[in-house]
This record gives C-alpha cells, structure tokens and sequence, in this order.
C-alpha cells in the first residue's frame, strides 16, 4: 500500500511508534490493577508463543462479549460452507477471554489484541500470517488494519454497526475514515445508519444490511438446572434486569420495591453487565431494603427474598428461561447504546427496555412497529413498575409480544447466510 496517508494518520502512526516503547511498563501496571492477564502480556505486544496452525487460518476480531459470541456463531457457519477451516480469534477484555476459553476446542484459539503500535500490530500478523482477517462490528484499530492491508491480507468487516457519536466523530475525520473503511473488501452493516455511513466514507461496494444477532443461536440453557430452579421458585412473579450498568441499578430497583407494594413475593433477578461490579450493587440493594441473594455464593431464593443478584458470567440465558419478562439493560441513560433484545426473545422472555437504544435502533424500531417489545420513553420507577405488573400479571400480552418478537427476528436470518457467502468468496481470493 503506497497511497499517502491523510496528516492526523500520518501522526497518529508516529505518536503509537513513539508510545511503543512504553507499552510493557504500561501493561504491567494495568495487570497490577487486574486490567490485563499478567500471564498473557506478550500476547498484547504481538508476539505468538504457539506455531501457526497448518492450513487456512481465519482471523475474527471482535472487541468484547457481545462480538466474540457473534463472531464464534459466525465460525461455525462458515466452517460448514468452507470445511477444514482454523480460526484465530481476537479481543481486548478479559471477560471475552474468559468466555472465548469456554467456547474454543483445538485447533481453534483466543490470543489478546496487540495493542495498536505499528511494532506490535506488524509482529502479529507476522506470526500467525492469516488467510483472511474478519473484525466484527466495528473496533477500528488503523496500525492493525495498515499492517493487514499491506500483509495482502483480505479484510472483511461484517456485523458493522456505527453509534450517532462514532458517525459524528469519523465526518470530523472524513480522509482518515474514507482510507480506514475503504481499506476492507468486503462491509456489510448491522443497520440502516451504518450503511449510511459506509456510504460517505467507503469507495467499495457495500453489502446488503443484516444483523447477524437476529441470526446467532439462541444461548444454551442446563434444562435440568432450569427445570430444578424453576421448581423451587414456584409461582412468583419473577422478572430479570439483563445486562445493568452503573446507575441503572438505582431506579430498577426502586422500581422492584414498587412493583412489590402490590405483588409481595415479587423476585428481581439482577445481573449486572460487569460481575464485578457486584459489591457495589448489592450494597444499593441493601440501602434500598431489598436483602439480595447472590448467584456466584451458590444461593438460591427464599420464599420472601426479594433480588437474586446473578452475578456470574455466561449464565444470563438461564436467568432469561426463569423470567416471564426481560428489562433490557444499558437503555435508561444516554451514553451506552442499549443492549442485544434477541437473547430474550429466544428464551421466552418478553422484552421491555426504555428508550436509549442507539446501538440498535433498527432492531429495536422493528420490535415495537410489530408490537413485539415495550419501550418506554418515560424511565420513571413508577412507570416501570406499573408496566412489569402489567406483563407479569398478562400471560395471553406476554404471548402476543413474544410471537411477534419471534416473527421480527426470522425476518433476519438472511444476514448469516449472506455474511458466510461473501467470506466463503474472500477465502477464494486468499493465499494458498
């Protein structure tokens, strides 16, 4: 690749070479604040500690959680189009690690994200030499995606989605952006702003829009362990708080103890979108009266308990099976973009969230045109309490949501195939 690049790449590329220097002092402090594995810091300098595995390796990129699982759904799919295939899979949070350890069996792998120096970023590709690179959704490293580019590495940006900030931010940057995404071969969008976007700034084609969580599996459930639980629980009303963030807790909750001035054995399952954040949560459980138990301790609800605080990882669609009704974190404040709706409706589990839904506004327009999900504009305690003693209490308008819901998603299920589709042509355009 020899095009010049625009003056704020061009010092972006010398502050990360200049900062390079830095980065093993840098990493081992954050290891010190348990912000990275002290076992796998070489893994964020690039460097490969295992041999490349034989054959075609595709790499997929995926910054946290949510990505790595599209990403996995993703592999699955395309090794049955295209057999024999290795995957490679990156990201940058320990969480995505964690669950990516769970998921993978040999030869697939998990390596951590170099950090974006143009040393770090070129030792990586070096060392694992992929046949196809896939970043999922959007997380724009530009020394990784240079390093790949000039690599001859094909490179695919599938699932893309583009918050209203991240769109405002690349138009104050239009050469910077129109190089970065013109630099993938393939772009397919998430939603309808995303393909907006990539229209401004890409010179290539894009693909047709598609959201490849409407088409991931729905998440695994232990059906002996639901139906155990579910026995004990009885006939309570029960409802789950997916996916919580700081400040978020306060009002569900406040809400919860509204909800229960009318339905005394009322049960909030709580689980917050970072376990660790725990403590703090149940600490605002207490100074609202509301004495949780917690998930990781092995508790389980009494008959009166009032929050069972599922603080674990990877268990949220069991909390889904248990709950007739799903509130839909990361949506009462601006600033996060709201979170997946899909998961729930999978499960049975009908779907209320509030308003900031930015992260999935095309998802979350077409639950609510259909009548498949309740969104509140008005983020109140009260009115969330009085729409959950709604639903609760609304078997045949829980039905009615659900099935519309499930009717919304099956309209998606043509973004896996056409996503597998245009890698499956990538891989035939890749190195032997």
């Amino acid at each position: 690749m020899t095009e010049t690049l625009p003056f704020s790449l061009t010092l972006y590329k010398i502050a990360t070479q200049l900062l390079a220097r830095f980065m093993p002092g840098v990493l081992s402090r954050r290891a010190a604040k348990g912000r990275e594995d002290p076992t796998r810091i070489g893994e964020r300098l690039g460097t490969a500690p295992v041999q490349r595995p034989k054959g075609k390796l595709v790499w997929i990129h995926g910054a946290s959680v949510g990505e790595s699982i599209v990403g996995h759904a993703l592999a699955q799919e395309l090794r049955q189009a295209y057999p024999g295939l290795t995957f490679l899979f990156t990201s940058g949070t320990k969480t995505s690690a964690d669950l990516m350890a769970r998921k993978l069996s040999a030869p697939d792998l998990h390596r951590y994200v170099p950090v974006d120096t143009p040393m770090a970023t070129k030792a990586f590709i070096a060392g694992w030499q992929p046949d196809l690179a896939v970043f999922v959704e959007g997380e724009i490293w530009p020394n990784l995606l240079l390093a790949t580019k000039q690599a001859g590495v094909p490179l695919a940006l599938v699932n893309a989605r583009m918050t209203a900030r991240s769109v405002k931010g690349w138009r104050g940057r239009a050469k910077t952006a129109e190089l970065l995404f013109s630099l993938f071969d393939v772009a397919l969008p998430a939603d309808t702003r995303t393909f907006e976007a990539l229209s401004l700034f890409r010179s290539g084609p894009i693909g047709t829009i598609g959201n490849l969580k409407l088409a991931a599996p729905a998440p695994i459930v232990n059906a002996k362990e639901a139906k155990v639980l579910a026995g004990k629980l009885g006939n309570r009303p029960i409802w789950l708080a997916a996916s919580t963030h700081e400040g978020e807790d306060k009002v569900l909750l406040a809400a919860h103890a509204a909800l229960r001035l009318g339905a005394s054995d009322a049960l909030l399952i709580l689980g917050p979108r970072h376990p660790e954040r725990a403590q703090d949560v149940e600490i605002e459980c207490r100074k609202q009266g509301l004495v949780p138990v917690r998930r990781s301790k092995g508790q389980v609800p009494g008959a009166q308990t009032p929050v069972w605080l599922w603080d674990t990882l990877g268990e949220l669609g069991l909390a889904m099976r248990l709950a007739p009704v799903t509130f839909v974190a990361g949506s009462l404040q601006p600033g996060i973009g709201g979170h997946n709706p899909v998961e729930p409706v999978q499960l049975g589990s009908t779907v209320v969230s509030a308003s900031f839904v930015g992260n999935f506004l095309d998802l979350y327009q077409a639950l609510e045109d259909q009548d498949g999900a309740v969104i509140l504009d008005d983020h109140a305690s009260d009115r969330i309490a009085l729409t959950l003693a709604g639903l609760l209490g609304d078997p045949e308008r829980r039905e009615h949501l659900n099935e519309a819901a499930r009717g919304v998603i099956a309209q998606g299920s043509h973004a896996m195939a056409d996503t597998v589709a245009a890698l499956v042509a990538l891989l035939g355009r890749a190195k032997a």
